[in-house]
């Protein structure tokens, strides 16, 4: 419900109910995976990443991949995201176990992750405010 103080156009989202869990399509709305988890810079009070469940089965030999935030649209009323990349991209992007994660912090990984997906690191902008 939005009242006469909020500004138009924005929302607060729960994260909860609306986005972990999502189904994660392409935009040809083949299932891709879900969202498991989000990674948030708090340097920049943001979201990183969307880290994306993909394959195995009942949680067995599935890979975990983060996924560059901007790199995904929102269809909340369908508790859906759509990735903004090609299905080929992810089969061949940087996975990890989900027990064994990357150092989400270090920025050489960042940055070879956003130009795997074809985003520049939001970091580079020269708006960081660390």
């Amino acid at each position: 419900m939005q009242t006469e103080s909020q500004p138009k156009g924005r929302y607060t989202i729960v994260v909860r109910k609306s986005i972990l869990g999502a189904k994660v399509v392409n935009a040809e709305r083949e299932e891709l995976g879900t969202i498991e988890d989000l990674v948030i810079d708090t340097m920049d009070n943001r979201v990183a990443y969307a880290i994306l469940s993909f394959g195995g089965f009942l949680g067995v030999g599935d890979k975990h991949f983060a996924i560059p935030w901007e790199a995904l649209s929102f269809d909340i009323s369908q508790k859906m995201a759509v990735l903004k990349v090609d299905k080929e991209r992810l089969a061949n992007a940087p996975g990890f176990d989900k027990d064994k994660w990357p150092d989400m912090a270090d920025t050489k990984w960042g940055s070879e992750l956003h130009n795997h997906y074809g985003y520049k690191p939001y970091w580079e902008d020269g708006t960081r405010k660390g």
